[in-house]
C-alpha cells in the first residue's frame, strides 16, 4: 500500500525472533527490500547477548551475523526522532511488546493514523494493555494525553507467543516425580488461571490456589 509496518516486540528474545523471521522471508524473496529498524535500547542490547553466547542456542553465526546487517539499530535519542519523522516506508521493530511504553508509542502516534500501514503485534496481549485495546478494535487510543485516530491495519500473530499454553503446563507438571506441597497460579487472565487450577486439582489430586493481589504465603 505505499504504508509502513510497526512491529511492537518484547526486547528479549520477542525482537530477535522477529527479525529472525524477517530475514528468512527477504531470503525467499518474499519480502520487499524495505529498510529495517530496530528502535529500542534493550533490544539492541539483548540482541549483541546472542552473538556473545552462539553455543547456546540454534542460530548459526552465519545466519546471526546476515539477521542483524539487514536491520539498522537505533540506539540514540536523536536517531529515534529522525525515524518517527521519516514518511518512507520501512519495517519497525520496537518495544514493548503490548504498547504500554518505550519507545513504540511515538511510532504509533505517528503510524497510526495513517491507512496505509500496519501494526503488527506478536503475540498475547494483556487485558487493559494498549495493545489489548488496539488489537480489540478501538478506533482511538490515549498516547501521551493525546486521543490518536487508529486508521492502519491491526492485527495480531497470536502463535508467536512464547508462554506455555494449559496442554504444555499440566505435560510438564505430569513429569515430576513428587508432588509438590503446593501450586499456585500467579500469572494469567482470571478465567484461565481458574481452569488450570481445576484441571491439575482433578487430575493430580494437589492442592493449588490462585493467589489474589496482594495476598501473602508464608513459605518453610
Amino acid at each position: 500500500r505505499g504504508g509502513s509496518v510497526l512491529i511492537p516486540a518484547f526486547a528479549v528474545g520477542r525482537a530477535q525472533l522477529v527479525l529472525h523471521h524477517l530475514y528468512r522471508l527477504r531470503e525467499r524473496g518474499e519480502l520487499p527490500a524495505v529498510p529495517i529498524y530496530i528502535n529500542s535500547p534493550m533490544a539492541i542490547d539483548a540482541t549483541a547477548i546472542y552473538r556473545d553466547f552462539a553455543d547456546e542456542h540454534r542460530l548459526d553465526e552465519r545466519e546471526y551475523a546476515a539477521m542483524c546487517r539487514m536491520a539498522t539499530f537505533v540506539r540514540t535519542p536523536e536517531e529515534s526522532k529522525r525515524l518517527c519523522e521519516r514518511r518512507e516506508p520501512m519495517i519497525v521493530i520496537s518495544a514493548s511488546g503490548m504498547a504500554t511504553g518505550g519507545r513504540v508509542l511515538h511510532h504509533l502516534v505517528q503510524m497510526a493514523p495513517d491507512e496505509r500501514n500496519a501494526i503488527v503485534f506478536t503475540g498475547f496481549q494483556s487485558s487493559g494493555t494498549r495493545g489489548a485495546t488496539l488489537v480489540g478494535g478501538a478506533d482511538v487510543v490515549r498516547i501521551f494525553g493525546q486521543l490518536v485516530p487508529i486508521r492502519a491495519e491491526v492485527c495480531n500473530i497470536e502463535t508467536m507467543s512464547a508462554h506455555a499454553d494449559q496442554a504444555e503446563l499440566l505435560q510438564w507438571l505430569a513429569a515430576f516425580k513428587r508432588p509438590p506441597r503446593q501450586v499456585f497460579i500467579t500469572h494469567g487472565e482470571p478465567a484461565a488461571a481458574d481452569a488450570l487450577r481445576q484441571k491439575i486439582e482433578q487430575r493430580f489430586g494437589w492442592s493449588c490456589t490462585v493467589p489474589e493481589y496482594r495476598d501473602e504465603v508464608e513459605l518453610g
